[in-house]
């Protein structure tokens, strides 16, 4: 069945053109690790790879940190991006680096 929804009421249900897709991400820092290490990785990895590329990053933790990862424009997140983050902490050596499938961050 087909609905036919205005600009205006698919723009606020984040639907179609409007649709937001992004992927949650996962890693883990080695036990004892300084917390300014911590907080410098987290401030460079926003610094030279979210903020570059047009993401945005909510997320926390200490040694184990979640977020979500999503475009800071409406749009939708691709593979390259998932990539970009997961090499990042791959070079840096963290553990349990996990990233999700691509998914609507409103819908799913």
């Amino acid at each position: 069945m087909a609905t036919n929804r205005s600009r205006r009421l698919r723009k606020k249900m984040h639907i179609e053109e409007f649709q937001e897709v992004g992927f949650s991400v996962a890693w883990r820092f080695p036990e004892g690790t300084p917390e300014e290490q911590i907080d410098k990785t987290v401030d460079d990895l926003i610094n030279e790879v979210i903020e570059p590329n047009g993401l945005a990053f909510d997320g926390s933790g200490y040694l184990a940190w979640e977020g979500l990862i999503c475009m800071q424009q409406i749009g939708k997140c691709t593979e390259e991006h998932q990539a970009l983050v997961k090499n990042w902490l791959e070079a840096r050596q963290l553990s349990e680096i996990r990233t999700s499938d691509l998914f609507d961050v409103w819908w799913d």
